[in-house]
């Protein structure tokens, strides 16, 4: 529109100066016989100084137009590409949960910024949280090509897969696992860990009281009920936990990096071996495994995930790799968030002894002597409530990653395709529904919550596919602790002085000593 309309102001200059010096007939019919030396230079000065004024006008229009275009997203200012710089700097330093939270603080529960130069939306709104994982065109998850290459990632495992195809590929074996006969099986493993786990830490004597590492007990029990439930192979489980973390860490250092951080080899060789001394461990299993099952007279006896992919592969069904990382990415699950998660929930016991007294008591009508089972689970509500309200107020993965797979609107808001996604559930379940949204509280579950406001495995396609595998994991855990012992935190330490880091996952900095907890038999705290 706008070049047209100077087009049409340079012919009009250009044809009025054609008519003024047409000849003498037209000037003698528009001027009067009095005669004016510069009548032949003003028009063509004129109309050499509008052309370039009118070219100036029009940038200005097109720069106001898109600086109208842009605001319409909430956000900070692209400034000549200082804000875009500004902002994936953030996310660098702060790590990607607290830059999340700054910038919904800061501008509103839709925000634009910019990761890797690339445009990304944060969303805490529900609807609009909503309507992303309800969507088909947003499975797909962002980060950088190198970091997921060099942690395995990369088109493999369903995590951050972000080749909608082979995932798509990948998903059911991870779905057949974690549903039908494996979640019935969930729970006794789960008890079973636990009751062998605590034996084994107090010696097998119910009086004794410890100090124990909560975190690290917590992930040797995750670990375990994953390799029962998913591989079966004896393994050592102290080398492969100490090697999930350094893994873990590796991720979520990597994730976010600038391309020129890969092009200098001795900047991440370090995080390049805990990413290959975990998948050498898996690797290892996996051939444990492969010997099992050729010596093995009956397959069903040991048909479970590990068997399932390793048929895959045999068949040409999925690369080596994809197995090799979808085996790793069951197995870490519970070490690496699973773990801290329960590890929030018994510090919360530990500061609310009115919600343990209401959780023992309801375990103990349900259950009495005898050990949790299938058919109590949906009796438990008590429980269910505390899990619940615990996941809300302190989340361990408080936000998911999308990317637009093709043009959208989202609550009003163009997103073209492309688009970097970040849902902030975290934030999102403090600011909507919730009737004491900043305080820890069961109330907040005393009615059924509606689906849309309360997330903590996702929904959609591309939602938590263990989602019931990790709820029936953790009662299972925490209803049998808490039948035989009681926690408290050594000098009265609270969650809130626990220091944590907001990056990847919500997690306690381990250089503290405030994750050890006092273990001490029920029985003998009751007395």
């Amino acid at each position: 529109m706008l070049c047209n309309l100077l087009f049409f102001f340079q012919n009009s200059a250009h044809v009025e100066m054609r008519q003024f010096v047409l000849g003498d007939t037209v000037l003698q019919m528009s001027k009067p016989t009095r005669q004016n030396l510069t009548t032949g230079v003003v028009p063509e000065v004129g109309s050499r100084a509008m052309a370039p004024l009118l070219l100036f006008l029009g940038l200005l229009f097109i720069l106001f137009r898109n600086s109208q275009k842009k605001a319409t997203l909430p956000g900070p200012s692209f400034c000549l590409g200082i804000g875009p710089f500004i902002s994936y700097g953030r996310f660098l330093w702060m790590g990607i949960g607290s830059a999340s939270n700054y910038y919904n603080e800061k501008y509103g529960e839709i925000v634009r910024v910019w990761i890797h130069g690339e445009e990304t939306l944060i969303i805490s709104r529900s609807s609009a949280v909503h309507h992303v994982m309800k969507k088909g065109h947003y499975i797909s998850r962002f980060g950088n090509k190198q970091a997921l290459q060099c942690i395995g990632m990369n088109e493999n495992g369903i995590i951050f897969n972000n080749n909608p195809s082979i995932w798509k590929q990948t998903r059911p074996y991870f779905a057949k696992a974690l549903t039908g006969p494996g979640l019935q099986r969930t729970l006794a493993v789960s008890v079973e860990s636990t009751r062998n786990h605590l034996e084994k830490l107090l010696g097998g004597n119910d009086t004794t009281t410890a100090c124990v590492d909560i975190l690290l007990f917590l992930r040797t029990i995750t670990l375990d009920i994953a390799n029962r439930l998913f591989l079966r192979v004896p393994l050592h489980e102290g080398e492969i936990v100490s090697k999930i973390q350094k893994y873990f860490d590796t991720w979520q250092t990597l994730l976010l990096k600038p391309d020129i951080f890969f092009k200098f080899k001795w900047m991440y060789k370090k995080y390049e071996k805990a990413a290959q001394d975990l998948q050498g461990e898996v690797e290892g299993l996996l051939l444990k495994k492969q010997q099992e099952l050729k010596e093995a007279e009956k397959l069903q006896d040991i048909t479970d995930f590990a068997t399932d992919l390793i048929f895959a592969q045999t068949h040409g069904e999925l690369t080596a790799d994809n197995v090799r990382q979808s085996m790793l990415e069951i197995l870490i699950a519970g070490p690496d968030t699973m773990s801290v998660s329960i590890f929030f929930m018994l510090m919360l016991i530990a500061q609310h002894p009115d919600v343990e007294k209401k959780i023992v008591e309801e375990i103990q009508a349900v259950t009495g002597e005898r050990e949790v089972q299938n058919s109590d689970l949906q009796q438990l509500k008590t429980v269910e409530n505390f899990i619940n309200e615990s996941m809300r107020y302190q989340p361990v993965v408080d936000f998911t990653m999308r990317k637009a797979l093709k043009d959208d609107v989202i609550d009003g808001y163009p997103v073209k395709k492309g688009t970097n996604i970040i849902l902030n559930l975290g934030r999102m379940h403090k600011v909507e529904f919730f009737l004491k949204p900043n305080e820890f509280n069961l109330e907040n579950f005393a009615q059924n919550v509606p689906h849309r406001y309360f997330q903590p495995f996702g929904c959609g396609p591309r939602s938590c596919v263990g989602k019931y595998t990790a709820m029936v994991m953790m009662k299972g855990i925490l209803v049998t602790m808490l039948k035989r012992y009681t926690v408290h935190s050594p000098n009265g330490s609270t969650l809130e002085n626990v220091k944590c880091n907001n990056d990847l996952s919500y997690h306690p900095n381990e250089s503290q000593c405030l994750l050890r907890m006092i273990v001490t038999p029920r029985k003998q705290a009751e007395a």
